[in-house]
């Protein structure tokens, strides 16, 4: 279920960022409440709200832009682990995402981080996705 929500929130800002939406809307998990704040952390995209409209709650992330033809910040999001294919990595042995201009959202015992976090830690975790 936690991996439907995740595909379904990077789908959604590819698709956005793509057609340089201004917002996107996406349901509220702890997951990707937890996305959103890594992807605010990294000034990948401005802000995040929560919207609670009875029972179902969603999240509202403003996308960043850059320069007059509105290049969008993400360029490209990538899923790494997926329910058929579980991938993890020690903090020692942690990926760089081109080179280190990407960053990759890990998974670990303390919660989302980004892969310079985990490395810095020393903690490994499920390697969720890629974001260049």
């Amino acid at each position: 279920m936690a991996n439907d929500t995740i595909s379904d929130m990077l789908t959604r800002v590819r698709n956005a960022n793509l057609a340089k939406h201004q917002i996107v809307q996406i349901p509220l998990t702890k997951m990707t409440r937890s996305i959103a704040q890594v992807l605010a952390t990294e000034e990948l995209i401005h802000s995040f709200e929560e919207l609670k409209n009875g029972t179902q709650s969603s999240l509202l992330l403003s996308l960043k832009y850059s320069g007059k033809l509105r290049e969008p910040k993400i360029t490209n999001i990538k899923r790494i682990s997926k329910s058929g294919l579980r991938v993890y990595s020690g903090g020692k042995e942690m990926p760089k995402v081109l080179g280190g201009f990407g960053t990759a959202i890990i998974s670990t015992s303390k919660g989302l981080i980004t892969d310079r976090e985990a490395r810095e830690k020393n903690l490994g975790g499920e390697i969720l996705c890629y974001i260049w």
